[in-house]
């Protein structure tokens, strides 16, 4: 499943204490994970259901 995904990045509005969370977006799918436990697991979705969710914060 890792290998499916591109690199990992996360918002350049995060602090440098690493309480963030990470995306990475592969053809298929994103993959999002911790930065304090990178190791831990990682959520993996459908990019349609990843479009779905960033619209629902936006608003849209």
């Amino acid at each position: 499943m890792k290998a499916e995904l591109g690199g990992w990045r996360k918002s350049s509005r995060s602090g440098a204490e690493g309480d963030c969370v990470e995306v990475a977006v592969g053809f298929e799918l994103v993959g999002v994970r911790d930065t304090k436990d990178r190791d831990g697991g990682t959520l993996v979705f459908r990019r349609s259901q990843w479009r779905s969710f960033v619209a629902g914060l936006r608003g849209e």
